[in-house]
């Protein structure tokens, strides 16, 4: 039942992207006439927070402790859940604006709306360090930041991911001797509302160039007077370079130009006859 292989890296994207928020966080030390005499660009890595207090104190030769440079961040996805907030129809679809050898647009069902939890951890030694970083976050968040990703780029499919700001923690672990080193931990709780989609057809459908209507003033068996209701693209402009708009250019229309409507409409007056004609028993 699920043997079609598709992968679209919705989740992997969706990961990018929250990490590509924090990639550029500066931090700055002053002297006393507040000119600025050293610029940190934090490092951001992917990991638990546990991985990198571990390294702090990590020590392998056996008697040289091996320290990271601070303050650092991490962050870590740490949960995925669905979100019935977000819920549409199992059924519905939509149209790709995505043009292939004329058949450009895919009927795709709608994305299945998740929220993927993360947690983004800042450490540092000095309270202004981690300060810094943190006014250069929250300004942002009011309590959701915007973030347009390319889920699937072969249908040109993008979306806005809100990312949430849910809390805010705080441990400062200095509780040994002066010897200990201090390491201030800010924990941040994110959510991401983003989209997981499914397999995407390979073959688009063609455009839809003809709509016809046909409809009756009464019952199909008692009605005097049928009508039938046409209406094709009428061309706009000159696309065959001829000086002249006919409907020679209609057929010429790309995807996506604008257009007027050629529009037609026929009367059968005893819709019996015309019935017949078009193999249609109506004593059913």
């Amino acid at each position: 039942m699920f043997g079609n292989y598709f992968y679209h890296k919705s989740i992997t994207k969706t990961v990018t992207a929250f990490g590509t928020l924090f990639n550029d966080i500066q931090i700055r030390h002053f002297d006393d006439n507040e000119n600025p005499v050293s610029i940190l660009k934090v490092p951001l890595a992917y990991g638990p927070i546990q991985k990198f207090l571990a390294r702090i104190e990590q020590s392998p030769d056996g008697n040289r402790k091996i320290a990271l440079t601070l303050p650092r961040m991490s962050f870590e996805m740490v949960g995925i859940d669905y979100d019935s907030t977000r819920k549409s129809s199992v059924t519905q679809t939509f149209k790709s604006s995505k043009v292939v050898d004329g058949k450009a647009i895919n009927n795709v069902f709608v994305p299945v709306p998740y929220n993927i939890s993360f947690e983004l951890n800042i450490i540092s030694k000095l309270q202004d360090d981690v300060l810094q970083i943190i006014e250069q976050i929250l300004p942002y968040f009011q309590p959701s930041f915007n973030v347009t990703v390319n889920l699937i780029p072969q249908i040109n499919e993008k979306r806005d991911i809100p990312i949430v700001l849910n809390r805010i923690g705080f441990r400062d672990e200095y509780e040994n001797d002066f010897s200990t080193r201090r390491i201030i931990n800010y924990t941040l709780n994110f959510t991401a509302k983003t989209y997981i989609y499914n397999e995407i057809p390979e073959d688009g459908q063609g455009l839809i160039k003809k709509v016809q209507v046909d409809y009756s003033t009464d019952s199909i068996l008692n009605s005097k007077r049928e009508v039938r209701y046409t209406a094709t693209p009428k061309a706009l402009k000159d696309y065959n370079n001829d000086n002249v708009i006919n409907s020679v250019d209609d057929p010429l229309i790309p995807y996506g130009d604008d257009f007027g409507f050629n529009d037609e409409i026929v009367e059968f007056q005893d819709f019996k006859t015309y019935s017949s004609s078009q193999g249609i028993d109506v004593n059913v």
